[in-house]
């Protein structure tokens, strides 16, 4: 299988989940987005990450690494390799100066680990296929036509089945806009289920 590389689009906060956050996979040089719900102490250490800051004493992340390169063991590559029943598997690709080893990781700590290292992260065409939004364009935005929701009308599952596929692809696209990763998610599942 093909892999194809990510890269971190956006860290969000859950506002009507509490502890909830999103980790934001985009598609280089593509329009598909891989959102995956994180928890607080992860979203911490890839925010830490992502910002450069120097915390006074190392986190879990910072230590992993740090005793990665006291032995000499570097990160090559993260694949994110499967996804069943809405959990995503990861594995991390690491050398030492003998061998090549694929490590099973939480997909969470593999994308923290990867911002550390400075590596890349893959995934396979099936995941994004399944687990992927597909981003309109400029071009397409501009063409698309139909009534406005508002994002309030997302709150439940049961509100998202009261409403039409159209309504349900318009709220998608006004969510993903907003970058409310979590609500994407819950109206994107609604939209696979009715196509089923």
């Amino acid at each position: 299988m093909k892999k194809i590389e990510l890269e971190i689009v956006a860290l969000s906060h859950s506002i009507t989940q509490t502890h909830s956050y999103a980790v934001v996979l985009g598609e280089v040089n593509g329009l598909r987005r891989l959102p995956i719900v994180i928890g607080g102490f992860e979203a911490q250490a890839i925010a830490v990450a992502l910002e450069r800051m120097q915390p006074s004493r190392p986190l879990t992340h910072d230590l992993m690494k740090n005793f990665m390169m006291a032995f000499n063991v570097d990160l090559h590559e993260v694949i994110i390799n499967d996804l069943q029943e809405g959990i995503f598997y990861s594995k991390l690709v690491c050398s030492t100066d003998n061998d090549t080893v694929e490590i099973d990781s939480r997909t969470s700590d593999a994308v923290a680990l990867a911002v550390r290292f400075g590596c890349p992260i893959y995934t396979y065409d099936n995941i994004l296929d399944s687990a992927g939004i597909l981003m309109e364009d400029d071009e397409k935005k501009k063409k698309a036509t139909g009534g406005s929701i508002s994002q309030t009308d997302s709150g439940t599952k049961d509100d998202l089945k009261k409403l039409s596929m159209m309504e349900l692809e318009t709220l998608l696209n006004e969510v993903l806009e907003h970058e409310d990763y979590i609500k994407a998610i819950a109206i994107r599942d609604e939209i696979k289920t009715r196509k089923k």
